[in-house]
């Protein structure tokens, strides 16, 4: 926020002053924003040169509060208060009378600046000027108006009713005043308002849009199906929608202008539009609101999405599979053991084999622990616990893997380790025995070639904790046949988990998605642009995201992170890519996470 030098022209503002706003655009975000002012008792004037847009407004309103009065939340004689605050017009004359005026007509630079200039010559001189963009540069429609100490950004998140988040934006030119009393409003709404700098995307949708863009580029590759990309971030990371399902909410129009001018600042090329978002934008086919982009839906703005060419058949695998009823779990951490639990209860016979006799039994006290605590919560009867603790049988060495029919190894991510341990499956296991490895990051292909069956190797990733999280990222090398593929689907299928296809480079689906969002995060620390408490804030409450990204960081390990992030710029060689070197200082430094009780953040020690 940069000072005023000239305080006589930023007279000062309470945030109570802000008693009437005007809203200009009436779309569905404009139409929102009306209803949270209206509801929050300011006097609401709707601009809209579009009169259908503004009826639309209205009777938007009267549904959104009629369904309140509805569940009891106001009464009906605040109901008629709410309707009678807000006012439509499609003149911006309309706004002479307005505190404030927040500006949300579509993302074009000339568009926005002809507004401001005609409300230039309107408002009031102590009027507040806002613009609800996410992409364009606040500070050049605030040079470009006559009050540039007064304009801001006030970036709203859809729908604005229900979403806390609001990104209160500054330039070098905005006086503090103003953002005070901005900030004071938002709250006052019953937002959470962050402070940010001015640059395209601020910080959720800069950190959103960068990811997405990834997730369209993975799509456009056909590395994997639509349906997979969007259900392994749904599952594997707990978010409310997947990639491509919420392009088409945005629009994929908007979220190539966004990326656009992400691009021209940072010239990082994880912001250059996927080449697919210009496709789809150019042929009409932006999202729901046109009825077809990634997905096809009912009719333009309906979230029924309806089969297309590309949606997946409802028969079976085209290959047979292999029959499994014996499996073995190599390891004795906190992944075999899950993953050995997942096979017990779904009615496999389980040999859990670790280095030792000791170490398997300790995996197995851990799996007891963990069915018993299913048990007091009503998840599992105790005949369910007791069964499945009788189908596993600990071992001490691999040799017990002679007659399993799927051998899966959730050993240390070293990949000299895993090689030797498939040459020793591969000698022990019997013919006709589908090898998985649980790998999260190393080549699946180099396992298979540690053995002479490199076609009955594939790669079965569950995610932590195993008997918790529904995805499995199956992986296919060149090498894998469909016969131990459509084996592995069906297994899942048997353990209640939702199998995702992917080919076998780095990351697979969910970490070369969720790790370069991560490593963009740290940056934006590193650069100063926002605090770790205002990032994390910003991407669960303007992102629906579960954990912020430093919450997760900290959780999953500063140096396992790390070497994620190594391995995902080695395989593809993107400038972008390379170690946020913060993360690199840290993990230099020991500090690892909640492991270590300081990463990002500092931890109590236990």
């Amino acid at each position: 926020m940069g000072p005023s030098s000239t305080p006589d022209l930023a007279p000062d503002v309470s945030p109570l002053s802000l008693s009437t706003v005007a809203v200009v655009g009436l779309g569905t975000m404009g139409t929102g924003i009306a209803e949270v002012l209206a509801r929050a008792g300011r006097e609401v004037i709707g601009i809209d040169t579009d009169e259908a847009a503004a009826r639309h407004a209205v009777a938007a309103l009267e549904a959104a509060t009629a369904r309140a009065v509805r569940r009891e939340r106001i009464t009906e004689r605040e109901r008629q208060d709410v309707l009678a605050r807000f006012r439509t017009f499609t003149d911006l004359q309309a706004a002479a009378d307005a505190d404030l005026v927040i500006e949300v007509v579509p993302e074009d630079y000339e568009l926005k600046r002809q507004v401001f200039t005609e409300l230039d010559a309107v408002v009031r001189p102590d009027a507040i000027l806002a613009t609800g963009t996410n992409a364009l540069s606040v500070t050049r429609l605030a040079a470009d108006s006559q009050r540039p100490e007064r304009v801001l950004g006030l970036h709203f998140f859809n729908p604005a009713p229900a979403m806390k988040l609001v990104e209160v934006v500054s330039s070098v030119l905005t006086a503090p005043t103003a953002v005070a009393a901005v900030t004071e409003l938002a709250r006052d709404l019953g937002k959470d308002p962050i402070a940010v700098g001015d640059r395209p995307g601020f910080v959720a949708d800069g950190l959103l849009f960068g990811y997405l863009n990834q997730a369209a580029a993975m799509y456009e590759s056909r590395y994997a199906t639509r349906e997979d990309i969007d259900a392994a971030m749904r599952l594997g990371c707990g978010l409310p929608m997947g990639p491509l399902a919420l392009l088409d909410l945005i629009g994929v129009d908007t979220a190539r202008t966004v990326l656009e001018a992400m691009y021209a600042e940072s010239q990082d090329r994880l912001h250059a539009p996927a080449p697919i978002l210009g496709q789809l934008a150019e042929a009409g086919l932006t999202g729901r609101k046109a009825g077809r982009g990634f997905y096809t839906y009912e009719e333009p703005g309906s979230a029924t999405v309806v089969p297309d060419a590309e949606s997946p058949a409802a028969t079976g695998e085209a290959a047979a599979g292999r029959t499994v009823t014996r499996v073995g779990v190599a390891g004795s951490g906190t992944m075999a053991s899950g993953i050995a639990e997942v096979f017990a209860k779904a009615g496999y016979q389980v040999v859990l084999a670790a280095r030792s006799a000791e170490k398997a039994e300790k995996a197995k006290a851990r799996i007891a622990k963990s069915l018993g605590r299913s048990v007091d919560k009503g998840r599992l009867t105790a005949e369910a616990r007791d069964a499945a603790l009788a189908a596993i049988t600990p071992a001490g060495t691999l040799d017990a893997f002679a007659d399993v029919d799927l051998a899966v190894e959730a050993v240390a991510e070293d990949l000299a380790v895993k090689q030797e341990l498939f040459q020793t499956l591969d000698k022990v296991c019997k013919p006709g025995a589908v090898l998985a490895t649980t790998t999260s990051s190393l080549p699946v292909v180099a396992c298979a070639r540690a053995t002479s069956r490199p076609q009955d190797v594939i790669g079965m990733h569950f995610f932590n904790p195993a008997p918790a999280m529904k995805l499995v990222e199956v992986v296919r090398t060149v090498l894998t046949s469909d016969e131990v593929h459509a084996t592995v689907r069906a297994v899942c299928a048997k353990v209640r988990k939702h199998p995702v296809d992917c080919g076998d480079r780095a990351g697979f689906i969910v970490n070369a998605l969720l790790f370069p969002y991560l490593n963009n995060a740290i940056k934006m620390v590193q650069e100063h642009y926002a605090s770790l408490d205002d990032i994390d804030a910003a991407m669960k409450l303007g992102g629906g995201y579960p954990m912020g990204p430093f919450e997760l960081l900290d959780v999953v390990g500063l140096d396992v992170s790390l070497a994620i992030e190594k391995v995902l710029h080695a395989e593809f060689r993107d400038p972008g890519l390379a170690p946020a070197p913060l993360l690199e200082h840290l993990v230099a430094a020991g500090c690892l996470g909640r492991k270590t009780g300081r990463g990002f953040r500092e931890y109590a020690r236990r």
